[in-house]
């Protein structure tokens, strides 16, 4: 059996070539196929790895360069038994504009500050693996449940409508863009054949990106796109790299993303052994340390903070190919094109209004992702604990962007925890307060049963 097999060889799976039928993490295509497979993961995380970092203002070479290198430290410290590809976070992205006052024309100019918030990120993320590695994930399920998991999700999103706005309201050309872009974007989704369906934010930006190029560069009716840069760029070049600078006050803003990662890799780990029908939770614990540990890499050298992909998790689910070898050569391709400051430079002619077309689509999907972890695990609002704690949530949310110039947030000492890590804390918190006076005997049994720091609160999966 081809999973006993890879249990027998000690802490790295093995690798039993298969020509043809559903490929499992341990097992392999020819050499020629196994190429072509990582190349479409490239292409899959391609159009969302690389909008984050510009959205936020980092090298998109730097950060491509590093999603390659964190991904190679994901697939050691699981030792190759978690098929998963590491791409820039949009969990991030909300934070490092408050916490640096971006203002999304350019480099970053405080890109050093983001950096130390997205090492002090990757630290607690890797405290919370260690426990989890030593405790098991049962504590995790009780702290976080999908109401609270959901709600903040939903308010990063929100959190972010604002960013995407404003990249879509340039100029009423640039709106007129971003319509169009939305719009390819959808057609692609939705009515695209076969894998290309998986590659909608990189097709609709192409779209997006040949239409302007015709009606601005050729009809005049916007700002022309610039190629100068590209012809003056070099074919290969080291990527910017950048140090990082600890500031207190970014480094609580920046810190508590950490959480969300957590429920980001938790839900790749779990789609995964769905696919694959195989129990992986004994790996969830180094899938957060190698999570963790490429975060704190990426953020020592310029790159954004790093997590799981859905775009992958689509990819393997269509091709029934789930070999974690895929995305070595996926890595491997993304740190060359971080050597290429050609294609930086060309990425960076993208125009705003594609830009915020695409940001649309994205900023949306994270909110509605946020509903979706809550109808999916039947989460019950007719129970008030549910309601008052997603209600919570989102009304800090929504609340840092009408106030974003007040900087809302919460002041300790000299530290300030902005409005998406009081929203996060707060849920968190007011979920544990908010115990049933009378739980129902089911409720009251799963609570006494449960394992970890906090034994007595309920358990419930659809709570």
């Amino acid at each position: 059996m081809a999973t006993e097999t890879s249990e027998r060889k000690g802490y790295f799976t093995g690798w039993t070539v298969k020509e043809s039928g559903i490929i499992a993490p341990d097992e392999r295509l020819p050499w020629g196929q196994t190429i072509f497979v990582g190349l479409q993961h490239v292409l899959a995380m391609f159009g969302a790895t690389v909008l984050a970092p510009i959205i936020m203002g980092f090298d998109p070479n730097t950060a491509i360069f590093f999603s390659g290198i964190g991904t190679l430290i994901f697939f050691v410290l699981v030792g190759g038994r978690v098929p998963s590809y590491l791409g820039s976070s949009f969990s991030f992205i909300a934070v490092v504009l408050a916490a640096t006052a971006y203002k999304g024309i350019g480099l970053n100019p405080n890109l050093g500050v983001a950096l130390g918030g997205i090492i002090a990120s990757g630290v607690l993320y890797g405290i919370i693996a260690l426990i989890v590695m030593y405790t098991g994930t049962r504590w995790i399920e009780i702290l976080m449940p999908p109401v609270v998991t959901g709600a903040v999700v939903m308010v990063i999103g929100l959190n972010l409508a604002p960013v995407a706005i404003n990249d879509a309201s340039g100029s009423s050309f640039d709106t007129v863009m971003a319509i169009v872009t939305v719009l390819a974007t959808a057609a692609v989704a939705v009515y695209a054949p076969g894998t290309l369906r998986r590659l909608p934010i990189l097709l609709g930006g192409v779209i997006g990106y040949i239409v302007y190029l015709i009606f601005a560069n050729g009809f005049g009716y916007g700002s022309a796109i610039q190629f100068s840069g590209v012809s003056k760029a070099a074919w290969i070049g080291l990527p910017n790299f950048t140090a990082p600078v600890f500031n207190g006050n970014a480094m609580s803003l920046i810190a508590p993303v950490a959480i969300i990662l957590v429920a980001e890799n938790t839900g790749h780990v779990k789609a995964v052994a769905a696919m694959t029908g195989r129990n992986l939770d004994k790996y969830l614990g180094r899938a957060f340390l190698g999570d963790a540990v490429a975060t704190i890499v990426s953020g020592f050298g310029g790159g954004t903070g790093v997590t799981t992909y859905a775009e992958n998790i689509g990819v393997m689910a269509v091709t029934r190919i789930y070999s974690s070898l895929n995305f070595i050569i996926a890595a491997l391709v993304a740190i060359l094109l971080g050597f290429c400051p050609k294609f930086g430079a060309l990425i960076a002619t993208i125009p705003g209004g594609v830009l915020g077309g695409l940001a649309v689509v994205l900023f949306g999907l994270i909110a509605v992702t946020g509903g979706r972890i809550w109808v999916e695990n039947k989460v019950d609002f007719s129970k008030s604990r549910n309601l008052v704690t997603a209600a919570v949530a989102l009304t800090i949310g929504a609340g840092m962007i009408s106030v974003r110039d007040v900087n809302f947030g919460l002041t300790i000492g000299g530290f300030t925890i902005g409005g998406i890590g009081v929203a996060t804390f707060g849920s968190i918190i007011l979920y544990q307060i908010l115990r049933e006076r009378n739980p129902q005997p089911e409720e009251a049994a799963t609570a006494d049963s449960a394992v970890g720091p906090f034994p007595q609160a309920e358990a419930g999966a659809g709570e």
